[in-house]
């Protein structure tokens, strides 16, 4: 079967249905390369976007402690 052929079957058969959470369904599913193409950073806070640029920055200039340092840094109120 052809793919235009393919696209008829599911024409017909959505046609058919009268489940109304089905169609939702089939529409977010139809709607997902269009939702796809959006960034989840376009998503976030201007106040989150700046947060992670911090810690990019910060990052990149070393500033950084690894989770044994800190660990030991404040072992003393980790302590069960």
């Amino acid at each position: 079967m052809n793919i235009s052929a393919e696209k008829l079957d599911i024409i017909q058969k959505i046609c058919e249905i009268q489940d109304n959470e089905l169609i939702d369904l089939i529409k977010n599913i139809i709607d997902i390369p269009k939702t796809a193409k959006s960034d989840w950073w376009s998503k976030i806070t201007q106040e989150e976007q700046d947060s992670i640029n911090r810690g990019l920055n910060d990052l990149q200039q070393g500033k950084v402690h690894s989770h044994d340092q800190i660990r030991k840094k404040y072992e003393k109120w980790l302590k069960d």
